[in-house]
């Protein structure tokens, strides 16, 4: 007896952006099966057919309905009850490890969010690449559906040859592991090469963050020094101001005391001046007097000393004769003031 199987399988792997959960969502399987029987029972073979669509992390969902389906169409034989028994287990370690896959590249995935979130005071914005690594990925995962479903599997078994469904699910499972494989491999250096590039692209703006920070400090510090050196230079103008306010109303005062001194000295002077004309018109009188009495009393002494050599007439001559006194007064003025004064007198007769 033998019976074959074509399965076709379509998985759907989405883990960008977000941390997915280990979900599984299977579709309903819809299967077709004949019965082809030969002369007198014997070369009877059974073709199931089975199409079956699915979403999980890796596919898991899926093969687990084709390998029920499998185990299904074969419930009846119980020779192969030992062998099924082994590809469940084959078949549960598998699935326990493609579970362990998808924990592993949700705690990567949660790694490198935590890793984008730490890093730099702005994280880059990776939002606009979903939508072109969603293309991508639909891309290629309708690629593998296409390879997948033109390969279509066939698996053929008879009693007595059970070792072909072990080679087979030996076969699918390489398959499966092979695409877990360079998906993982895939995602690892996407997921590299993006971590490579924020952490440069955040290196550089942390070294920009941190040359701005240190000079706008320096700016800061210097717009300090400035404020203080202003404040300090208001405060000096407010006192040379003060000072200068000060020093001109002491001196508007003293000039207003310099000034009456000064009226009062040129009154004075003028007063002096009027005093020392008449005093020089009293004395150049007091001095023609004396000069006149003395010009007599030298007359007297020579008439008193000669004696007989006397003549009137001479006498009247001396006592008849002009005389005139020159004065000469001489003044040294600085600054309106009067430092020094001469006086020269001179008597000429005529």
């Amino acid at each position: 007896m033998s019976f074959t199987t074509h399965s076709i399988f379509s998985s759907n792997y989405r883990s960008v952006g977000s941390v997915q959960g280990s979900n599984h969502r299977v579709r309903p399987v819809s299967s077709a099966a004949s019965v082809y029987a030969g002369a007198g029972g014997s070369g009877s073979r059974i073709s199931i057919s089975r199409s079956s669509s699915f979403r999980s992390g890796w596919g898991s969902g899926g093969m687990a309905a084709v390998m029920t389906g499998a185990l299904a169409g074969i419930g009846g034989i119980q020779g192969e009850k030992e062998t099924m028994q082994d590809l469940n287990d084959r078949l549960a370690s598998y699935l326990e490890r493609v579970r362990s896959l998808e924990a592993d590249n949700q705690r990567l995935e949660i790694k490198i969010r935590e890793h984008l979130e730490k890093k730099g005071p702005q994280v880059r914005d990776w939002g606009h690449y979903f939508k072109t690594i969603e293309e991508l990925r639909a891309q290629e995962v309708k690629g593998l559906q296409n390879q997948i479903a033109n390969s279509g599997l066939t698996v053929e078994l008879d009693a007595p040859k059970s070792q072909d469904l072990s080679k087979i699910m030996a076969d699918i499972r390489a398959q499966y592991e092979e695409l877990a494989k360079k998906n993982r491999e895939e995602l690892d250096k996407y997921w590299s090469q993006q971590i490579e590039e924020s952490t440069t692209v955040i290196t550089s703006q942390t070294a920009e963050i941190a040359e701005a920070e240190k000079t706008l400090k320096e700016l800061r510090r210097t717009v300090q020094s400035l404020e203080i050196n202003l404040d300090s230079m208001r405060n000096l103008k407010a006192s040379f101001e003060n000072s200068l306010r000060e020093v001109e109303a002491r001196y508007t005062l003293q000039m207003e005391q310099l000034n009456g001194v000064l009226l009062h000295l040129e009154s004075e002077l003028s007063q002096t001046r009027t005093e020392g004309q008449r005093q020089a018109q009293e004395y150049e009188a007091l001095l023609n007097v004396k000069v006149k009495l003395e010009a007599e009393i030298a007359t007297y002494r020579r008439l008193l000393e000669d004696g007989e050599d006397f003549s009137l007439s001479d006498a009247l001559d001396t006592s008849n004769s002009f005389q005139t006194i020159q004065k000469t007064t001489t003044r040294r003025i600085v600054d309106g003031k009067v430092v020094s004064e001469t006086n020269d007198t001179k008597v000429l007769r005529r």
